[in-house]
């Protein structure tokens, strides 16, 4: 039980519906004694990126336990669900379309998965309910994975974005926009491109004039400021606005930072 009494919960289920509250139910039904922390339910539907991304950067935040994750566009079809144990003792549970694998590797890597079986009865088209909390919630009682399903290896994996160094600067992969429209780009501060590491007293985005700063404030209202984010990735934003739509750019989209 030690360190499996946390569940955390993201989808793109929405809150319009009873999707949550029935998986909620599940688990409090078969763990009561589990805390249950939402992440949240309004991942895009069917982003699979979106939610991995969102849950790759909370989960190091997260007390260790088990991680419920459904965002499951293939549901009731031959992907499989899976429970992933992380080098760190915790335990990952979702669909095998590479949802779950950034977060495990943010966890230390995976230490052992399978696959889990499907109750006879299970809904085609709602394994959330039925086939992922109830292994959510086994896990958190302390369940040994190897009871819910078989070993499985050669993880589905998400293609990784695009970061190309340039002689000034770099391309980058749109990772992700928040809800302030602040762009978060494929570029680990700590591992940014060679060219990066100039003093930027000069840069652009996109084409468009911007600083380098620590914080949203360092530009001039209106203005365009590329920082760290708090997960440690180059983002860009503007002061008092949305740098996604200054720039006409959403997840997927590529964004060329160049220091003259």
């Amino acid at each position: 039980m030690m360190g499996r009494s946390w569940i955390s919960f993201i989808t793109d289920y929405g809150l319009e519906d009873g999707f949550v509250a029935a998986c909620h139910g599940v688990i409090a039904r078969l763990a009561p004694d589990a805390r249950v922390i939402d992440v949240t339910h309004l991942v895009p539907p069917g982003d699979v990126t979106r939610g991995a991304h969102v849950l790759a950067q909370t989960v190091p935040s997260l007390p260790r336990g088990v991680h419920l994750a459904v965002v499951d566009p293939g549901v009731g079809t031959a992907r499989r669900p899976i429970a992933i144990e992380a080098a760190d003792g915790g335990f990952l549970v979702g669909p095998d379309n590479g949802l779950l694998i950034p977060a495990a590797e943010a966890l230390g890597g995976i230490r052992r998965a399978v696959h889990l079986r499907s109750a006879p009865d299970a809904s085609r088209t709602f394994h959330g309910r039925d086939i992922f909390a109830p292994a959510a919630a086994r896990l958190a009682e302390g369940a040994d994975p190897a009871s819910l399903g078989s070993a499985t290896a050669d993880l589905v994996r998400l293609p990784p974005p695009l970061l190309l160094t340039l002689p000034d600067g770099f391309t980058a992969e749109v990772l992700t926009v928040d809800r302030f429209g602040n762009v978060q780009l494929a570029v680990a501060a700590s591992a940014a491109p060679v060219a990066v590491g100039v003093a930027w007293s000069d840069v652009t985005v996109d084409g468009r004039p911007a600083v380098a700063g620590g914080t949203f404030g360092d530009a001039a209202p209106g203005g365009l400021v590329v920082f760290t984010d708090s997960a440690g990735y180059l983002a860009v934003a503007v002061n008092g606005g949305s740098a996604a739509a200054l720039l006409g750019v959403s997840a997927g989209s590529h964004v060329t930072l160049r220091v003259r």
